[in-house]
């Protein structure tokens, strides 16, 4: 067997890893911090962040205007402010929402002047600047691989940003960032990287090495998962580490592989109904089981992938949805609306069963 696995990125883990790393941040005199409004404060991911800075000599500006679901005008925006400023690289600190901004923050900044939309002509841009990240959710994955999730303002669709040159040349993954996340926040994120697992471990374009990265993730967020949703939510540092790392590996796994049909029809209910992603997406895992155990090949994997968890797989399909725990009450009008947003999308392809529109428009109907 061969096969290729490129993943440029440093990834320094472990407890203050910013802080005994610093100088991993002189990049350049100037640099652009990309964040939220709140969790990078309320993390303490900041403040480890602009002491460094400040130990290498790095000049440094914030731009917090990212929220859920980052909007291309706002990356535009950002572009501007790092252009504006002469920033030399960009940190992204947070969820996925600022890691993703950061990367289009990154390739607008150095390829001043475009349109908004020749971002994803990614053949004719020049290198983004240099990018650094620091999570401070447990969730995307976003650190490890090139996506780059972006809302076009105007359509409220999601289109992906996938670029070489928006991998973190540097990634610090720290759990204690994760201590501020709500329980309710935990789940959330917690679900979307378990699908990057499940989801990974099924695509026909994964290989021995992305399967043991989803193997990992998969597991310890199942055993996470299932321990929490009796003991009313609470999360020990302990279970914090385990996420973070299973989030990364997950992030690893998708990295090489990409994900499957619950993550384009979990952007519409985000979108439209303001669902988390992780919990959007997780909505649909059962039926991605149960369309799945159709093919043999699916079948197989399904299996493989539930024993390395320690689970069954009728256990994943019942729990994860049950997890996620949407309510929605969809018309025809509005599913054909959402199926008209994604149909194209290349995830529907990326799993042994294929399911066609006609199946598409099922598994809304079936689920709300």
């Amino acid at each position: 067997m061969s096969f290729n696995f490129y993943m440029p990125v440093k990834l320094i883990t472990g407890e203050n890893c910013v802080e005994k790393n610093r100088e991993f941040f002189k990049l350049g005199k100037k640099c652009l911090i990309v964040t939220g409004k709140t969790s990078a404060k309320a993390s303490g991911a900041l403040d480890d962040v602009t002491a460094a800075l400040d130990h290498a000599g790095v000049e440094y500006e914030i731009f917090d205007k990212i929220g859920e679901n980052p909007l291309l005008s706002v990356c535009v925006d950002g572009g501007n402010a790092a252009t504006c400023f002469g920033a030399d690289f960009i940190v992204g600190i947070g969820g996925g929402s600022p890691l993703d901004a950061a990367k289009a923050i990154a390739a607008f900044a150095a390829n001043s002047g475009i349109a908004s939309m020749e971002l994803f002509d990614v053949n004719k841009l020049k290198p983004s600047l240099p990018l650094i990240s620091i999570p401070t959710t447990a969730g995307t994955g976003s650190e490890v691989n090139p996506y780059s999730i972006i809302t076009l303002d105007s359509e409220n669709k999601k289109r992906t940003f996938n670029s070489p040159h928006s991998y973190f040349k540097y990634a610090f993954v720290d759990p204690k960032y994760t201590y501020s996340l709500g329980a309710e926040y935990t789940v959330s994120t917690a679900l979307d990287a378990f699908c990057h697992c499940i989801e990974s471990y099924l695509s026909p374009k994964s290989t021995n090495v992305s399967r043991m990265f989803a193997a990992y993730g998969g597991k310890h967020i199942w055993k996470v998962l299932t321990a929490t949703a009796f003991n009313g939510g609470i999360y020990t540092p302990e279970m914090r580490e385990a996420l973070s790392y299973a989030a990364t590996a997950g992030g690893i796994a998708i990295n090489a592989t990409g994900t499957g049909f619950p993550h384009p029809m979990g952007y519409n209910l985000t979108l439209d109904r303001g669902i988390p992603h992780g919990r959007a997406c997780a909505a649909f895992t059962g039926l991605y089981i149960e369309y799945n155990l159709r093919d043999t090949e699916g079948a197989r994997l399904l299996g493989e992938f539930a024993e390395n968890i320690g689970a069954a797989v009728s256990e994943i399909a019942s729990v994860i949805p049950k997890l996620a725990n949407v309510n929605l009450v969809l018309d025809d009008k509005t599913i054909v609306k959402y199926i008209e947003k994604v149909k194209t999308a290349a995830n529907f392809a990326n799993s042994p069963y294929k399911i066609n529109e006609q199946e598409i428009h099922e598994i809304y109907k079936r689920l709300f």
